[in-house]
């Protein structure tokens, strides 16, 4: 039996690193999405438990107390974590995992999974970045704090396993597709214990 992978996508906000993982998680049947808390408002059209799980501040550090995150960071004034129960126990079962999560929590999490596979997505061009976040419906501020975190976001990409380009969402998607299927065959995944056969009795 192979152990699951972890694929971590990180990227500056309005690379496309949400639309990626679903249409990976359609495309992929092998594929989990594990869904982060936070402590920020839901946008238009995001929903509860499939989006996020949106706690109040209080509650999440009641979680960070009781030490139930793989990770947790403050991004953009707001809280993140990702409930490590579900990520461990998928993983177990043979089924690779993705997360959508900032530079800072996916180096917590290669720190407790060694093996985790990183990519980074990258926009086109920073025109390209600034443009996508114009069209979002945040205010004018956080538009501009997130383009301004964005520069410190991009120099990170050097840490990651693979960095790709979403110039092109479906070529983007294909070329992570491609990586997890790689990532997924390697040997150290594989539980060679169990294939091995059995000592035969003297």
């Amino acid at each position: 039996m192979r152990k699951g992978a972890l694929l971590i996508i990180s990227a500056p906000s309005g690379a496309g690193k949400t639309t990626i993982c679903r249409r990976l998680l359609a495309l992929r049947k092998d594929l989990r999405a594990s869904v982060s808390c936070t402590t920020r408002p839901p946008r238009l059209g995001e929903r509860e438990g499939r989006s996020y799980f949106f706690l109040s501040r209080e509650e999440f550090r009641r979680r960070i107390a009781r030490r139930e995150f793989l990770e947790w960071a403050v991004v953009h004034d707001a809280y993140y974590g990702t409930p490590s129960r579900f990520v461990e126990e998928t993983l177990r079962a043979g089924r690779n995992v993705a997360l959508t999560i900032d530079v800072k929590g996916a180096a917590a999490v290669r720190r407790r999974h060694p093996d985790a596979v990183l990519v980074f997505v990258l926009p086109p061009s920073l025109a390209a970045l600034k443009s996508r976040l114009a069209h979002r419906r945040d205010p004018r501020a956080e538009v501009a704090k997130r383009l301004a975190n964005s520069r410190g976001e991009l120099a990170a990409a050097k840490d990651y396993d693979y960095v790709v380009v979403n110039d092109d969402l479906q070529k983007a998607v294909s070329q992570i597709s491609c990586i997890l299927t790689a990532e997924s065959l390697r040997a150290r995944r594989l539980d060679l214990a169990r294939l091995a056969p059995a000592t035969p009795r003297t």
